[in-house]
């Protein structure tokens, strides 16, 4: 099924939704780390615990594919300059030190981080659906680096209390 649906649009109307930032991280050729930004991490399950991120064709796809396995690591609000890096513009300065424990590669400093044994590959479109269960997770406290309407943002604010939700006329939803 193909829609009708504006790429721009979509992808506007997509960015209203704020995502955490991570750098997934996997075993390239080489041994060495090969790593890359993502926004599309989500949790699947708690039992058993199951993550899953969405890659395109790339050099982090080809280890993921290859070995089986990768590493989320969910930056903290400082480290915007990690995100460059691992979003295609490194530089020199920016470019961390991987910790390698049990096989997967993570960043010291993350907010969090997942080890994952891919389960299930899904081609979706242009992208793979890498279904991983979890092998081990940390966590520490920290302000989380955040994506939203194109820009990157503090992700730790105020506590927010339910409200009334707001009611949009039906002729706002017409196209």
């Amino acid at each position: 099924m193909e829609g009708h649906v504006d790429p721009a649009a979509f992808r506007a109307a997509a960015g209203r939704f704020a995502t955490g930032v991570t750098v997934v991280a996997s075993r390239g050729p080489d041994g060495a780390p090969v790593a890359m930004t993502a926004n599309s991490f989500t949790t699947v399950s708690t039992r058993p615990p199951t993550v899953l991120v969405s890659l395109m064709p790339g050099r982090t796809f080809q280890a993921v594919a290859a070995t089986g396995r990768y590493a989320v690591s969910v930056l903290a609000a400082q480290d915007l300059a990690l995100c460059g890096h691992f979003a295609g513009r490194p530089t020199a300065r920016d470019a961390p030190d991987f910790v390698e424990r049990d096989r997967f590669f993570v960043l010291p400093q993350a907010l969090a981080a997942f080890a994952c044994e891919v389960v299930r590959a899904v081609e979706v479109a242009d992208h793979t659906l890498f279904i991983g269960e979890v092998a081990w997770c940390r966590h520490r406290d920290g302000a989380p680096l955040a994506f939203h309407a194109s820009r990157f943002r503090h992700g730790l604010g105020a506590e927010i209390r339910p409200a009334e939700p707001l009611a949009y006329a039906a002729e706002a939803w017409a196209i």
